[in-house]
């Protein structure tokens, strides 16, 4: 009898990770799986453009969940995800990562004692201010196993009393994804090509997090800080919605789009192709801080901590606490166009196939 899971996703970061899982699933004639979308990213710039360019297929079920406070969205979430655990008796629920739809669908998969199971498990900032800290210590809490993408993810977890036999290093699916589609990516869209941008010569830039978009100190200091970086090197600025409403809202926006390149959320390849040539990436997003390391170029983390310690300690990232504009300036500068240590962290590109290969013999 196969084994079912159900798998929860709603946001970029779990469509790619979802992307490579589902396929070694696909092949699998023991395991079958029902992807849930939650509807936490929905319009097609943030959604759909990902399932067609990643080969995803449609979820099983969308449930169009979006906005509202954390708690709102949350519960929304785990009403619909409880009638379809109930509807499908799955063997196990899947999620991925830190947000509100992964705790969601760990909680209502607990709630019912159905196994769960979290892929990135481990990774901590230690900072309990960050919603996505919350939502990943407690799903790992009410997890019956923890994939890890790093042997850090894996301390941390035996730190906090987890364990030995639920515990598995098996690397980052997102590493997987960018190794397959880089491949593809021969020349950049012709959506890219028309920015004229120089190669190894801008700074790509992604900035969502609530804790700088809805901060207008910190907010302020990231925007004139791109802008005084505007007049050495273009810089291009996909808009997350929350940060250009914000943006908006403060006034900020006008000037901005006069000095840099701002354009709605990029497509996976589009973003892509500007990770591989830019010559710094300044982000909050923990998803393309590894992606920046991927491609091999130096990224610059607007956040007082980061949850990927190893791409500090490798040289490939710095922090950059949105406190003061002149030592934001510095790092920035000293960060353009270097170089980290050369080394593997996440694995050699075969983390789905280990999972797999682990959902196929594992046990609950």
């Amino acid at each position: 009898m196969k084994k079912k899971f159900i798998t929860i996703v709603g946001a970029r970061p779990q469509f790619i990770k979802a992307s490579a899982l589902s396929k070694e699933m696909n092949k699998n004639t023991d395991l079958s799986e029902v992807l849930i979308h939650t509807g936490q990213h929905f319009d097609s710039n943030m959604s759909k453009v990902f399932f067609e360019e990643l080969d995803l297929d449609k979820p099983n079920r969308f449930l169009g969940i979006s906005g509202g406070s954390h708690a709102s969205m949350t519960g929304r979430m785990m009403l619909e995800i409880e009638n379809a655990i109930n509807n499908e008796k799955p063997y196990a629920v899947i999620v991925f990562g830190d947000t509100n739809s992964t705790m969601a669908g760990a909680l209502a998969a607990s709630k019912l004692k159905v196994p769960v199971i979290h892929i990135e498990a481990g990774l901590r900032s230690f900072n309990l201010e960050m919603p996505e800290e919350i939502n990943r210590v407690v799903t790992d809490h009410v997890s019956s196993l923890l994939l890890a993408p790093t042997q850090i993810a894996i301390q941390n977890l035996e730190a906090e009393g987890f364990h030995n036999e639920k515990l598995y290093c098996v690397g980052d699916l997102m590493y997987d994804v960018a190794i397959e589609q880089n491949k593809k990516l021969i020349r950049p869209p012709t959506s890219i090509n028309d920015l004229n941008l120089k190669e190894k010569n801008f700074i790509l830039t992604t900035i969502h997090r609530a804790e700088n978009t809805d901060n207008f100190s910190r907010l302020s200091k990231i925007v004139n800080v791109i802008l005084e970086q505007s007049i050495k090197h273009q810089v291009i600025w996909p808009l997350h919605p929350r940060t250009k409403a914000q943006l908006d809202a403060h006034g900020l926006l006008q000037n901005l789009t006069k000095k840099v390149i701002t354009t709605e959320p990029l497509s996976y390849l589009e973003m892509m192709s500007l990770q591989r040539t830019a010559g710094l990436i300044l982000t909050d997003s923990g998803g393309v801080q590894k992606e920046a390391f991927f491609h091999r170029v130096p990224c610059v983390t607007v956040r007082d901590e980061t949850e990927w310690t190893e791409l500090i300690t490798t040289g490939w990232n710095r922090l950059c606490p949105p406190s003061d504009e002149s030592s934001m300036s510095y790092i920035i500068e000293s960060a353009f166009g270097t170089s980290g240590k050369s080394t593997k962290l996440y694995g050699s590109g075969d983390a789905a196939k280990r999972i797999v290969s682990i959902l196929e013999e594992y046990s609950f």
